[in-house]
């Protein structure tokens, strides 16, 4: 995998790695257990602000550059609008109307979109594999967000599809995750060409406090009463997720992301539903239907066959390329050794001859 020439760098860089993932699962469990006493533009602000504080502090202690130049700032702002404020915008909303476990699934949709953008802007090759784990991705994500009896009608079981459930399906918590989804994939394609002018670690950190102010402008003027109810456990798990689903999990994405492949870096968010539901299960008694869980598999085959696309392909072209490479070697070891040998014995034979 092409992550691992940017992660060897960092010490423990397979568990560096994977922290991310697990850090945006356990936190979509916390916001999901604060979001009935706050607001929820109010607690995505909380998430992207202070953290984006912290990365820059963090930046600054550890010797990286700051953003110049205004083509490096026009980067920032729209990776701030498109990954910050949308994203963020359309989480918190959406976290309200669905379970922190299947929310986390639509968020992890966005290695789909991720890979046809790589696809289109970067020329990365997806393949047979791939195409095929978009495809299972495709209706797994279906299965997830479309009603049951929607699927069941199309299944031929008799159900009814009314246009009552169309409005409801628009203004559902699934398709404002699948708008949460779509921004963070764009967002992600973004730091690419943001690292172009600046480094990705302070660029992350100025993002969040750009894509930030928007979301408490918003809260400002159409919430209320936005903290008087929180108590001191959900204040601690405000702050998990600013400091460790934002902060940390955001800084490491993002310096992931501005190296190597994205298709297979997004692939890895197979693991965030697996944290999420598990941590939804234990701590908030979640569960999803049949039709559900069908989805869940799905989705995660779909994303471990875009991960390990190459590595499928790859084992019916081994046998062929170790032919070809080790045939020519004897041959040319051989004619070397045969015009250099009489070169040498030349040389070291004539001096004695010309120096008298």
């Amino acid at each position: 995998m092409q992550l691992n020439l940017s992660a060897s760098k960092l010490p423990l860089a397979p568990l560096l790695l994977i922290a991310p993932f697990f850090l945006w699962g356990t936190a979509m469990v916390a916001m999901k257990g604060v979001i009935p006493h706050t607001t929820p533009f109010f607690m995505a602000g909380v998430r992207l602000l202070p953290a984006g504080v912290l990365i820059l502090i963090a930046a600054a202690l550890s010797g990286r550059p700051q953003p110049s130049g205004w083509q490096a700032w026009l980067w920032i702002a729209l990776f701030g609008i498109v990954d910050g404020t949308l994203f963020q915008g359309f989480l918190a909303e959406g976290l309200v109307r669905t379970s922190a476990g299947l929310g986390s699934v639509m968020i992890d949709s966005q290695p789909l979109a991720v890979a046809l953008l790589s696809l289109w802007l970067f020329q990365e090759r997806i393949g047979l594999w791939g195409w095929l784990g978009l495809g299972l991705g495709v209706t797994g994500i279906s299965l997830i967000g479309l009603p049951d009896e929607w699927i069941f009608g199309l299944l031929g079981t008799g159900a009814e599809v009314t246009i009552g459930n169309w409005q409801n399906l628009f203004a559902s918590g699934e398709w404002l995750m699948l708008l949460a989804a779509l921004s963070m994939a764009v967002g992600t394609v973004l730091i690419r060409f943001v690292t172009r002018y600046t480094d990705p670690v302070t660029a992350t950190g100025w993002h969040m406090i750009i894509g930030g102010l928007p979301l408490w402008g918003i809260s400002s003027v159409t919430e209320s009463q936005q903290w008087q109810n929180l108590v001191g456990s959900e204040w601690l798990a405000l702050a998990y997720a600013t400091v460790f689903g934002s902060a940390i999990a955001y800084g490491l994405f993002f310096y992931f992301a501005s190296s190597g492949s994205l298709t297979s870096l997004s692939s890895l968010t197979f693991l965030t539903p697996i944290f999420a539901l598990l941590f939804g299960h234990l701590l908030l008694s979640e569960v999803l239907s049949s039709l559900q869980w069908m989805g869940v598999f799905l989705t995660l085959i779909s994303i471990y066959l875009i991960n390990q696309r190459d590595n499928l392909a790859g084992k019916n072209q081994q046998p062929i390329m170790e032919e070809t490479s080790i045939t020519p070697k004897p041959l040319l070891t051989e004619a070397s050794a045969k015009k250099l040998n009489p070169v040498t014995i030349q040389v070291r034979e004539s001096e004695p001859e010309t120096l008298p």
